[in-house]
């Protein structure tokens, strides 16, 4: 039985899977890394195309290529297989998101490129729609627990931007509530072209015009 420490839960989510050394012989502790995040994938797939309720034991054991009884070496029940799913791939989004910005500049340009990113990353993999706005209901401690890490994520993204001096001084209160408004805007933003996957440039710009010049224009001067 593997030993538990290599378990993913809703709170430490995929940080929990370790890279596997490169090797050819994998330890006993890897081969149950390993075995684990086959489940993991399996199962993303399949509630990717067929949601949470049509998820069973024997159709994520039957993907992931092992023996239905494995299954319990790892997750108690299929709850708790669901329970940890989204923090998984939400990992596996922020990974590919941070990778993707590695040579994307700083303040404005590096928020567009974090948009771009994001749209990119659901392009290729449109099944996370339905694993994440699913959870809430399926899910809601992996629900709860992707939220948190994401907006914490985005928080300490624009701390970075405001102590370089590209983002206005603002307070944690204020910065939450940021943080939270662009990750609702690109979400709503991405869903509304999830059919085809293909984000229009035109919302891109949208959406950089919005975070770079705001929306209303100052009341005149003696206004009100």
């Amino acid at each position: 039985m593997p030993n538990t420490k290599d378990i993913p839960t809703a709170q430490t989510g995929a940080r929990s899977f370790k890279r596997l050394r490169k090797k050819t012989g994998l330890t006993r502790g890897e081969k149950a890394q390993q075995t684990c995040r086959n489940l993991m994938d399996a199962a993303a797939k399949i509630v990717g195309e067929l949601g949470y309720a049509a998820t069973s034991i024997a159709r994520v054991t039957e993907a992931a290529g092992v023996a239905h009884g494995t299954f319990y070496n790892y997750f108690r029940d299929r709850q708790g297989l669901f329970d940890v799913l989204l923090p998984y791939v939400g990992q596996q989004m922020t990974d590919r998101i941070t990778a993707d910005l590695t040579h994307a500049g700083n303040g404005i340009d590096r928020e567009i490129a974090r948009f771009r990113a994001y749209c990119d990353y659901l392009r290729a993999n449109p099944g996370f729609y339905r694993i994440l706005y699913e959870a809430e209901v399926f899910a809601p401690v992996a629900h709860e627990a992707h939220i948190r890490r994401l907006t914490d994520g985005y928080c300490r993204a624009l701390k970075r931007a405001m102590d370089a001096g590209d983002l206005r001084p603002m307070s944690d209160e204020e910065m939450a509530v940021i943080a939270a408004v662009l990750l609702g805007a690109r979400a709503y933003v991405a869903m509304q072209h999830k059919d085809t996957g293909e984000i229009p440039e035109s919302a891109v710009q949208a959406y950089a015009g919005l975070v770079q010049h705001g929306l209303f224009r100052p009341p005149p001067s003696g206004h009100g």
